[in-house]
């Protein structure tokens, strides 16, 4: 397909850069489906920009069907090409900011499901702060599974993360931000809340949602591991709804439980046996791109955790 023709002999457009940017959301969610989220465009519209941007270029970026979404080996050019193009765009707003008293960009945060700075104030002082000294960056914040903010910050869709790690990652900088302390719960109808006292073995026998701690290899501590799993719910709504049917016990963020009025019908199990902490980190993928937008975020942030109490329940 046009192997010696010049298809990009003139100046990329405006079009074309925001294809091209359409075209790395898709390739970084995986398709089409799962890139309508992040670009909050229709399925059937970033079809529409993927093949006027496939004509413009005279390739076949990628290719759809039973098998799922994967791109040729063209596509795996463009894409990279794309990336540096993409970066070398930031990185020249750096430069430029660097001169002015005000800063141009944009900063994109990927937060995990009921973060506790949220409830506490310290993510909304931040962003407050951070409005006032930098009000023409353009701000996205996405609310995701915490598992899936670690993965958004290393693909670069997002700038900075708040999540709980669960492992150390030596591509991620790191910030300790906040506590939340996670109960194991049942509802007060269960069995084991009919019973004056129990024992851990008693609590064992019942087994336990799966959430993301308590996956195998991922336990806070040894007393979690080889726990019997009698459902699966990562998310925290699901589990919720699962522990007050009173048949199931599960973990869950203290303030969510008292967030949502819900300590009169949720109960903690063992707590000084069974339950931990959460430590919530900052996080960034090194080295860090769109430097003095996300310096500057992140000083606001540690500022705000040094003035706000930490959540621990």
């Amino acid at each position: 397909m046009g192997k010696n023709k010049a298809i990009l002999a003139g100046n990329l457009t405006d079009l074309d850069i925001r294809q091209l940017r359409i075209f790395s959301a898709v390739v970084e969610a995986g398709g089409y489906t799962a890139a309508e989220l992040t670009l909050n465009l229709a399925n059937s519209t970033i079809s529409n920009h993927m093949s006027n941007l496939e004509k413009r270029l005279d390739m076949k970026l990628c290719e759809r069907g039973r098998s799922g979404f994967r791109l040729t080996e063209q596509g795996m050019i463009v894409y990279e090409a794309t990336r540096n193009l993409l970066g070398s765009m930031e990185a020249f707003k750096e430069v430029v900011n660097q001169s002015h008293d005000q800063i141009l960009g944009t900063l994109t945060l990927a937060l995990a499901e009921h973060i506790p700075g949220i409830h506490d104030g310290t993510i909304v002082q931040a962003l407050e702060l951070f409005a006032e000294k930098a009000p023409k960056v353009a701000l996205s914040l996405a609310t995701i599974g915490s598992d899936e903010v670690e993965e958004a910050v290393l693909q670069r869709r997002a700038d900075i993360g708040i999540t709980v790690l669960s492992r150390a990652n030596s591509a991620l900088a790191t910030t300790p931000l906040f506590n939340e302390t996670m109960h194991l719960y049942a509802a007060h109808h269960h069995p084991l809340h009919q019973q004056q006292q129990v024992t851990l073995e008693q609590v064992r026998a019942w087994g336990i949602v799966e959430s993301p701690r308590m996956v195998a290899g991922r336990e806070p501590d040894k007393i979690h591991q080889n726990w019997p799993i009698t459902a699966r719910a990562h998310q925290q709504e699901s589990r919720i709804a699962l522990l007050l049917t009173g048949k199931y016990t599960g973990y869950l963020p203290e303030h969510f439980v008292s967030m949502l009025g819900y300590n009169h019908k949720l109960k903690p199990l063992l707590p000084d046996v069974l339950s931990y902490t959460n430590e919530y980190h900052a996080i960034r993928k090194r080295p860090l791109a769109n430097q003095r937008i996300v310096n500057l975020f992140m000083d606001e942030l540690e500022q705000s955790c040094a003035t706000t109490m930490p959540v621990t329940g």
